[in-house]
């Protein structure tokens, strides 16, 4: 019985070691993958270049086998890892030095559109179908080809559209109109925590808060869920559901 119990007790052990092992490759790797990531700069999955895209596909397939078998070691995926990075900011140097090498890795962009007229010709190298083009427009609010300039398929895969004058929204300046410039708000409260430095660069003080506080019947930064201000003095305040 004794030995049974010496043998659970091992048995045990060496799980929560194998556990902990995991816990720690899983730390490590997806560092590593958020480093990639933040290379490759703020982007939706739709506007990465096929570089990109394949560098992240990789990331990924590297990563999940050293989490998945302990019994593989952790550098045969770091040390993979480390070189895709690695590459990925030397093919980034390289992008910005040469237009001939951001050609080739990126591609160019191809006009579709032309005059309300479809290239028909770009459509094929592209393999851009009509129904792809004209969901694409769709999503920019435009319903007319005749209304298009140009639309451009643009590196990304996304569709950038140039509407004819004509088709093009008034703005106030073409109506001689004079608006008032829209200001962007700092947030001072964020779900009850008070952000100083906020307070700091619109240069507010603590009898300045009290004051909005006390026009909304509340009497304690924690009861707010949101407190914002504009450069143009302008406030938005609204308090907690459970205040």
């Amino acid at each position: 019985m004794r030995g049974m119990e010496r043998s659970a007790r091992l048995a045990g052990g060496g799980q929560e070691e194998a556990m902990f092992t995991a816990l720690i490759r899983t730390v490590i790797l997806y560092i590593l993958i958020i480093a990639g990531v933040r290379l490759m700069g703020k982007r939706q999955v739709g506007e990465l270049e096929p570089s990109e895209l394949v560098l992240s596909l990789l990331i990924a397939d590297l990563a999940s086998v050293p989490m998945q078998d302990l019994g593989i070691p952790l550098h045969a995926g770091v040390v993979p890892i480390l070189a895709l990075l690695s590459l990925t900011m030397i093919l980034s140097v390289l992008t910005m030095k040469s237009i001939r090498f951001r050609t080739l890795m990126c591609g160019r962009p191809s006009i579709v559109v032309r005059d309300g007229k479809v290239d028909q010709g770009e459509m094929r190298r592209n393999r851009l179908t009509v129904d792809e083009l004209l969901e694409e427009l769709r999503g920019q609010g435009v319903t007319d080809l005749k209304d298009v300039q140009y639309a451009v398929l643009e590196t990304s895969g996304q569709v950038s559209v140039l509407l004819r004058s004509e088709a093009q929204p008034v703005t106030p300046r073409q109506l001689s109109l004079n608006v008032t410039e829209q200001l962007l708000p700092v947030l001072l409260i964020n779900d009850g925590r008070l952000l100083r430095d906020n307070m700091k660069k619109m240069d507010v003080d603590d009898a300045w808060l009290r004051q909005q506080l006390k026009r909304e019947h509340l009497t304690d930064p924690s009861q707010v869920f949101l407190l914002s201000l504009d450069q143009g003095g302008n406030v938005i305040c609204q308090a907690k559901e459970d205040v």
